[in-house]
C-alpha cells in the first residue's frame, strides 16, 4: 500500500542556486517547507513552515506556484511517497537555521545528490530553465 506525504516548499534562488536545510539528525538537505496542518491551505502551511525553519517572512502577494513534484520520501518505510507543491515568492528578513534546521546552504546544480528525491525534479527542471546552475 502506497503512502503519500503531502507537503509545500519555498524554492527561492540566488545568483543560480537553490536555499536548501537540513533537519538535525539527518544527512540531506530539502527545499525549505514541510507538511501542512489539519485544514491549512497550501499558502497557510507555506507561510508557517518558512516562518518556523528560516525566521523569515513570505510576502502572500507575491506567492507563485512554480509546480508540484511527487518522489520516494527519504527517511520512510518503501512504499512512501512525498508530493511537494512549491511556490516562489519574496519575502522579509534574512533565511537563518532556526526551530529544528540543523544548516542551511545555498546550492547549485553539482549539489543535486546532496538533497532529498523529491528535489531531484525541481533541480532538473530549474537547470534545465537555465536558473539553477
Amino acid at each position: 500500500m502506497t503512502r503519500l506525504i503531502d507537503t509545500v516548499a519555498w524554492v527561492h534562488l540566488d545568483g543560480g542556486r537553490i536555499l536548501a536545510a537540513r533537519s538535525r539528525g539527518r544527512d540531506l538537505f530539502y527545499i525549505p517547507g514541510g507538511k501542512r496542518n489539519e485544514g491549512e491551505s497550501d499558502l497557510e502551511a507555506l507561510l508557517r513552515e518558512v516562518r518556523e525553519e528560516l525566521a523569515v517572512t513570505l510576502l502572500p502577494e507575491t506567492v507563485a506556484h512554480l509546480g508540484t513534484y511527487t518522489a520516494r520520501a527519504d527517511g520512510h518505510p518503501e512504499g512512501t511517497l512525498v508530493r511537494m507543491a512549491c511556490y516562489t515568492a519574496r519575502h522579509r528578513g534574512t533565511p537563518v537555521a532556526s526551530s529544528e534546521i540543523e544548516e542551511i546552504a545555498w546550492l547549485s546544480l553539482a549539489d543535486r545528490h546532496r538533497t532529498a528525491p523529491v528535489d531531484h525534479a525541481v533541480f532538473d527542471e530549474l537547470a534545465s530553465a537555465g536558473r539553477l546552475r
